[in-house]
């Protein structure tokens, strides 16, 4: 039977580029590999198919004989047809990752020391340390090298001994299907030893649970979600590798008073009617003490103040922003008889004069023209 085209059974153009051949080549594997489809002899003869037609072009002196002679030749080259090359492992790495968890192929040992986990730590602050900085002291729990065993998971005066199961290499050969493929020793777990007189205080971990405390160094100006890295303070490393780094994630509380956005620091300031009809001076609050700020005559709900400066400092340098003051123009309660006299009174002198409330004229004549159109 006439063998198919190499390029065919890729599905590629004969000018495809190497990423092509290997993009190609990885969605057929995945897709007709034996261990998917037990049984189907298709798919077991299209795998095949695409391994010899990947390990040709994918060989720039077989891929040139190919394209000149086609299948005669490559045929030697091949002893005799199928995937059978010396350089079949390094061929077929990538895709072993996918199916085997990234043992075999460049997956490499795993063995021997092995960095620890980083660490993650929440830091919850105050409005005012976030803006000026702070230093605070922090109790993280972690894993810590067997003070013990010095981390060798083994009895004092004992050693961890090679593993008889892959002979100290940290992994096995295993049979999948019709070729054979490395995985992590199931015994050693990779690390190549084993321990046969374990640490009465780690169990043969090598490592113990603690809490330690630790001073965080807050710099001025950060927000939510800004991270402090801490090199070295998260888990200790197995097998005597180094440790892994804390992060310590910032988280900012609500404040009573004022509303951070970025570098800006927004606040609602109530005023009086009479202030806001008449005009004055209040203190408003800001982060570093209290300021006047002058509100001008006729001044309505939403009027926003801007306070240069009075903002927050941002951690990766430049200006203070502002602090915006949005004045809202509290109704008066409670008012006793007088009062209400007096208020009465003041409603009637503007009875009928529209200069004294643009916005309510403008919106009644919107009004009109609305009802007017319908």
């Amino acid at each position: 039977m006439a063998k198919r085209d190499y390029y065919e059974v890729l599905g590629v153009e004969r000018g495809a580029s190497e990423a092509e051949l290997k993009k190609a080549y990885r969605r057929l594997a995945m897709k007709h590999h034996p261990d998917r489809n037990p049984d189907d002899k298709a798919s077991e003869d299209m795998f095949k198919d695409a391994n010899e037609a990947y390990e040709v072009l994918s060989d720039s002196g077989k891929r040139a004989a190919y394209d000149q002679y086609g299948h005669a030749g490559v045929d030697s080259q091949m002893g005799g047809g199928g995937p059978g090359g010396a350089n079949f492992s390094d061929i077929f790495g990538d895709v072993f990752s996918d199916f085997f968890g990234g043992a075999g192929g460049r997956g490499g040992q795993r063995g021997g020391a092995q960095r620890g986990s980083d660490l993650r730590y929440t830091l919850e602050l105050d409005l005012e340390e976030a803006v000026r900085g702070t230093t605070v002291n922090i109790r993280v729990p972690t894993l810590v090298n067997c003070k013990t065993c010095e981390g060798s998971g083994a009895k004092k005066g004992t050693s961890p001994v090679t593993c008889t199961t892959c002979g100290g290499i940290g992994q096995v050969r295993m049979q999948q299907g019709f070729f054979s493929v490395q995985q992590t020793c199931p015994r050693c777990h990779g690390a190549g030893k084993m321990i046969t007189d374990p640490c009465g205080s780690c169990h043969g971990h090598g490592r113990v649970e603690e809490h330690k405390t630790l001073s965080v160094k807050v710099p001025p100006g950060v927000d939510t979600g800004d991270r402090i890295r801490l090199s070295g303070e998260g888990e200790a490393g197995a097998m005597g590798g180094p440790a892994g780094d804390l992060y310590v994630v910032v988280n900012v509380r609500e404040h009573s008073i004022f509303q951070r956005d970025g570098k800006h620091l927004y606040c609602e300031v109530p005023i009086s009617f009479a202030d806001a009809a008449l005009g004055g001076e209040l203190e408003v609050p800001t982060l570093d003490g209290r300021v006047k700020l002058k509100i001008p005559e006729g001044t309505q709900t939403g009027k926003l103040f801007r306070l240069r400066g009075k903002g927050v400092a941002p951690v990766r340098g430049g200006g203070a922003g502002d602090l915006m003051c949005r004045v809202a123009v509290e109704t008066p309660v409670s008012l006793d008889r007088r009062q209400r006299e007096l208020l009465d009174e003041f409603r009637k002198t503007l009875q009928g004069d529209t200069r004294h409330s643009p916005k309510a004229s403008g919106w009644f004549e919107g009004v009109k023209r609305f009802f007017g159109d319908v």
